[in-house]
């Protein structure tokens, strides 16, 4: 029997109208699927966790079906794909190859019990991509430090996730190589991300807030080459829990873990710096901003050699900009076309003379040059405290309504120092004055006096 054109019309027609509801059915789904396709993780080929027997919504304990599921993907060097809805679990371990997989913002894995609710030790290569990871009702035991804990995996890859409400830290991190990106992390009782010991990280393109103790942490157990780069990331809102006087409440953290790059941050309300490096040789903090920070905004400090600041924008600290502790050789830095204003004079604990609200303080190998500095209610720029400056510069630098334009230090045993070609406008009670430790001790060095201290070339400043 022939096929009439117009038999065809309506098969067609029918296959489209259930094709049609189809996608309405499935689009909530797919969506998620195209975004991992997009991110260059395809779902094609993945096995589905509900074969395993996982089932979301349910008020059991998944953590057997999901590990049996997560075992035999990995196995076959295949994803496994969890659909949306909330899966109670904890202590799963992620083997070598595996990829799991979610929908943004509905999958979620809920920490019931003990934690951690994701770790993985020794392995190649472990992907996350869509998850949401929840440790609002669960704890962790005092030998894991965080949610997820992630030690010597050599290619990570963590990205499009959601991590909340962790007991301690959201990531801990050990010897570990690969990206974390476009994250959301918040709602951590110790830090959103902790890494010891890195291989050349990227930190990049994540959302973290409301951290209890700090933001992103960059630690070396001894002094060491790292590499992490730490890039594009908006941090807010990063407490103090543990107290101290800047151990905790920072933004960014660098400490003995040399090479890093932090640039293209904006990191605002942290209870101390918003970008704090400590031992950190060769780091580069570079195009960040910063602002409304509870002490120093910026600091270089301690045992380093080698750090460029450059660029970044400071607006409202107790300081701006710090690169000090020369003598425990903390030296060599470039401190260049930084924008630093509206200082304060109080801060999260009480200081020694002279207090807060110097905009930019150095003290040796340093160049202090093209910076803005507006509104230092005590110095906006410091140089050397005590006998310790040693070959600084300060040229070319703007300064505009300070208590002091430039305090220098003028102490036997200080080193050579330039301070020139700089504009220094309402400096209310002087442009250059000379400081023993924290006593004035000279008028205005741009008026008279120069010449008694052989240490310093004071010449062409307006």
């Amino acid at each position: 029997m022939p096929i009439r054109y117009s038999d065809l019309r309506k098969t067609h027609a029918a296959a489209l109208s259930r094709r049609a509801l189809l996608g309405v059915a499935l689009a909530p789904a797919l969506t998620g699927i195209a975004r991992a396709a997009t991110d260059g993780i395809s779902l094609r080929g993945s096995i589905d966790a509900g074969e395993f027997g996982v089932r979301a919504g349910s008020a059991e304990d998944q953590r057997a079906a999901l590990q049996a599921g997560i075992d035999a993907a990995a196995r076959n060097g295949r994803p496994l794909f969890l659909a949306p809805g909330r899966y109670r679990t904890s202590g799963l371990v992620l083997p070598s190859r595996t990829t799991l997989i979610g929908v943004p913002g509905s999958t979620r894995l809920v920490l019931q019990g003990q934690g951690p609710l994701l770790s993985s030790r020794g392995t190649r290569s472990v992907l996350l991509d869509g998850l949401t990871l929840d440790g609002a009702t669960g704890s962790i035991p005092d030998t894991f430090g965080g949610l997820v804990q992630f030690e010597s995996v050599s290619m990570l890859r963590v990205t499009g996730c959601a991590v909340l409400d962790s007991p301690k830290s959201a990531l801990a991190l050990t010897a570990c190589n690969g990206w974390i990106t476009q994250n959301h992390i918040s709602g951590a009782r110790d830090y959103a991300l902790y890494g010891l010991d890195s291989e050349g990280l990227t930190i990049s393109e994540n959302e973290i807030a409301d951290c209890a103790d700090g933001g992103i942490l960059v630690h070396g157990s001894v002094d060491r080459e790292d590499g992490t780069v730490v890039t594009g990331n908006r941090i807010q809102r990063i407490g103090a829990r543990s107290g101290g006087t800047g151990q905790w409440g920072n933004g960014i953290n660098v400490y003995r873990a040399d090479n890093v790059m932090v640039a293209n941050n904006r990191v605002s309300d942290c209870a101390f710096s918003a970008i704090r490096s400590n031992g950190g040789s060769d780091v580069q903090i570079v195009g960040n901003n910063c602002l409304r920070s509870g002490e120093t905004a910026i600091y270089s400090e301690f045992v380093f050699q080698g750090a460029v600041i450059s660029s970044n924008v400071v607006n409202g600290a107790a300081h701006g900009i710090s690169i000090a502790n020369s003598n425990e050789n903390g030296r060599l830095a470039v401190c260049a076309n930084n924008l630093v204003r509206n200082l304060f004079p109080v801060g999260p604990y009480e200081r020694d003379p002279p207090g807060f609200g110097t905009g930019i303080w150095v003290e040796a190998d340093t160049a202090v040059t093209g910076n803005v500095i507006e509104a230092a209610p005590l110095f906006a720029l410091a140089l050397g405290w005590g006998p310790y400056l040693r070959n600084v510069s300060a040229t070319g630098n703007v300064i505009r309504d300070a208590g002091i334009g430039v305090a220098v230090t003028v102490v036997e045993g200080s080193g050579q120092t330039v301070i020139a070609n700089n504009i220094i406008a309402r400096a209310r009670r002087g442009a250059i004055v000379g400081f023993r430790w924290a006593e004035r001790v000279t008028e205005d060095l741009t008026i008279k006096g120069a010449e008694d201290w052989p240490h310093l070339l004071i010449s062409g400043n307006r």
